[in-house]
């Protein structure tokens, strides 16, 4: 029986990229899933490609994680189809366009980042948690970033969203603790995923990063996803408001 059997969860981003590595690990363990993303096209090859491995384990809804029409209706869907939300894996973010000088960054583009990597984090807990409170708790992983922890150069707005979310993180875990909700969140570092790729395109900057790494590589989706399925899982069931790095040890070198 796999780690997550019996357990319905809903992953933001799920299309491709980190959402997708969760996806695939948890649909491997046995959970059935609710994958959300904007990337409509995406969504649904990765939504078909899951079910003709898996059975009919997952559904896909088109999800703006800003829209909170958008988080009305998917996780409404999501009870109707599976009758219980377990878990939520707020999975989809951005980095938005990298300025070395803060004061040339956009109002609109400091809130595009803000409304992703923040917002529809606050979003997916306000309408998950009463799903959740129903049959007894459930599991909330919220992926945020070492650049949570330590200045970026050139992505303040990211950073600090992730910052954002990392204290919703701890203030949601305190809030929700007596409906039996945990809420935890994890922070990586440079992860092979679509959105380091032009980190890994660019060999100086690659090779900078590298000689931070004390592990000397970069982390695989599947890093990431791990730490996912064993905070979503019951193996996990007294943790509640923490932060998992996984960096390759950059934030402490």
């Amino acid at each position: 029986m796999g780690r997550l059997a019996g357990k319905v969860i809903l992953i933001t981003g799920g299309a491709s990229g980190q959402g997708k590595a969760c996806a695939e690990l948890f649909a491997q363990e046995g959970a059935q899933l609710i994958l959300t993303d904007i990337q409509e096209t995406v969504l649904a090859e990765t939504v078909q490609a899951l079910n003709d491995r898996y059975g009919d384990c997952c559904i896909g809804e088109k999800l703006d994680v800003a829209s909170e029409e958008d988080w009305k209706r998917a996780s409404t869907k999501g009870k109707e189809v599976f009758g219980i939300i377990d878990g939520l894996i707020n999975s989809a973010g951005i980095t938005g366009n990298e300025h070395h000088d803060i004061s040339k960054i956009s109002t609109e583009e400091w809130q595009q980042v803000f409304d992703v990597n923040a917002l529809g984090n606050f979003l997916g807990i306000k309408h998950v948690t009463p799903i959740m409170a129903e049959t007894g708790g459930g599991s909330i992983v919220n992926i945020s970033s070492i650049a949570a922890m330590h200045t970026s150069l050139g992505l303040s707005a990211y950073g600090a969203s992730k910052g954002a979310t990392r204290v919703l993180t701890k203030g949601a875990a305190v809030t929700l603790g007596k409906q039996r909700i945990r809420v935890n969140s994890i922070h990586p570092g440079v992860i092979k995923t679509p959105m380091s790729q032009p980190l890994m395109e660019n060999e100086m900057l690659r090779n900078r990063f590298l000689s931070r790494i004390p592990l000397g590589d970069f982390g695989d989706p599947l890093d990431i996803a791990y730490a996912a399925l064993f905070l979503a899982s019951d193996e996990a069931k007294f943790i509640t408001g923490a932060e998992i790095v996984i960096d390759g040890g950059q934030t402490v070198s």
